[in-house]
């Protein structure tokens, strides 16, 4: 059986026997798990028999397995062929629609990420948006591989959204137009003597992006090159072997992350490769923020607790869980099933939890009522998983010095920090919660 690391049958009689088949694999004893199944049984045939409208019985088949698995936690999930076919495609960074990475919460679809330069992103859709129709067709009782399903179309068409935004009174609509979505995972320039590389999603090639962009911005500025800036800001993370091969271009060997399920055995451990660090050991700066997600919080916690990198932003969402894609045979779809949670090297728990940054660091001059509105984590999912509990820290958050105005005030710190740090101290402080 093949299973996709990620950091996402015909008649009823068939259906039930496969199922009553899981728990004796398991060396389950309990007869009533079968009296339940029985219940299933009676259930499917009473819905196909009576129900106002003939139901085709892969319809209801897939939305029970759906509905089974979705309820665990908000990124188990069950995919039909076709969705683990569009699965397939996005991971190797080329695919059609408006370019989200989403969850669903409160009966509303809710914006984790825009993916830079995608229609997404253009229209200005933001994290932590909510999406609550679809062409006026409402969201409430959708499940989200449905809702998904219908913002996805040709390149060229168009979809209506309508969106509630936190902070402002009343929803409102935007158009958007279909693409094929080719993600460029990795960017690069230079900003003087510094190297700055933004990741927008860990995809099969984001490795050897990062690879070429340090190559490159090693030519472009030469012996005078003082530092990285490694921009994670809104990155909603991807395939977990591209997380370790990037840390692994930053470390020379030790621990990447490690990964705890529900038995002692299932306990795994990645590694840097030994000799892997292609910057020359040079100082490195991450920007996180509330859109940064689990791919992306593997490299920040990696690099922060080898003291490698300095992270500079706001604490990340905090999404700590592993999702296994297990296959379910020929035309059978796939399950997306939360198998394990993450940990630092440290033996911190990102789950729930997130990166706290070393500087913490607010984007612009809004104030704090506003800034929790808009903050959106995985600690606020419902149905999340826990992780470890341990206190969150206050933490002192820099802002612009009444005054100063910048494009990026996050970026302008973590170059300042690689100038010296002179900025910290003519910057405004304010005591606030860390995440």
């Amino acid at each position: 059986m093949k299973r996709y690391a990620l950091v996402g049958v015909g008649v009823a009689a068939g259906f039930v026997a496969a199922l009553m088949m899981f728990p004796a694999v398991q060396g389950a004893t309990d007869l009533s798990t079968y009296k339940r199944l029985d219940v299933f049984s009676d259930a499917f045939e009473l819905v196909r028999a009576n129900y106002v409208r003939p139901v085709e019985d892969r319809e209801l088949i897939n939305n029970a397995i759906d509905g089974m698995v979705s309820s665990l936690d908000p990124h188990s999930s069950y995919m039909d062929a076709k969705a683990f076919a569009d699965m397939q495609i996005q991971t190797k960074g080329e695919f059609g629609g408006l370019g989200l990475e989403v969850t669903m919460e409160d009966g509303l679809v809710k914006v984790i990420s825009p993916i830079d330069d995608t229609p997404a992103a253009k229209a200005g859709l933001r994290t932590g948006d909510f999406i609550a129709a679809i062409d006026s067709t409402p969201i409430q009782g959708m499940v989200l591989t449905e809702a998904i399903e219908k913002m996805r179309g040709a390149s060229g068409t168009k979809v209506s959204l309508t969106i509630l935004r936190p902070g402002t009174k009343k929803p409102f609509d935007v158009t958007l137009t279909r693409a094929v979505i080719r993600v460029e995972s990795v960017k690069y320039h230079k900003e003087g003597d510094i190297g700055y590389i933004r990741i927008a999603q860990f995809t099969q090639r984001t490795d050897s992006g990062v690879e070429k962009a340090v190559r490159e911005l090693k030519q472009q500025i030469g012996g005078g090159l003082k530092g990285y800036v490694i921009d994670l800001r809104n990155d909603p993370g991807g395939l977990l072997d591209q997380a370790i091969a990037v840390s692994s271009d930053f470390l020379n060997g030790g621990e990447v992350v490690a990964t705890r399920g529900r038995h002692p055995e299932d306990t795994q451990r990645y590694d840097a490769k030994r000799g892997g660090d292609i910057t020359g050991g040079k100082p490195v700066i991450i920007l996180v923020n509330g859109g940064t997600a689990s791919a992306s919080e593997i490299v920040a916690g990696a690099l922060k607790d080898h003291n490698r990198a300095k992270v500079v932003g706001l604490t990340s969402f905090g999404k700590g869980s592993v999702q296994t894609i297990i296959p379910l045979g020929e035309g059978g779809g796939a399950l997306r099933l939360t198998t394990a949670r993450y940990y630092t090297p440290s033996g911190h728990s990102i789950q729930a939890e997130g990166i706290v940054p070393d500087y913490a660091v607010a984007q612009g001059t809004d104030d704090d009522t506003a800034s929790k509105i808009l903050r959106t984590s995985e600690a606020n999912l419902p149905g999340h998983l826990l992780g470890d509990g341990a206190k969150k820290a206050k933490q002192t958050v820099a802002r612009p010095a009444p005054g100063k105005k910048y494009d990026d005030f996050q970026l302008a710190y973590a170059l300042d920090l690689l100038h010296g740090g002179k900025m910290a101290a003519a910057s405004a402080v304010k005591s606030a919660d860390a995440n």
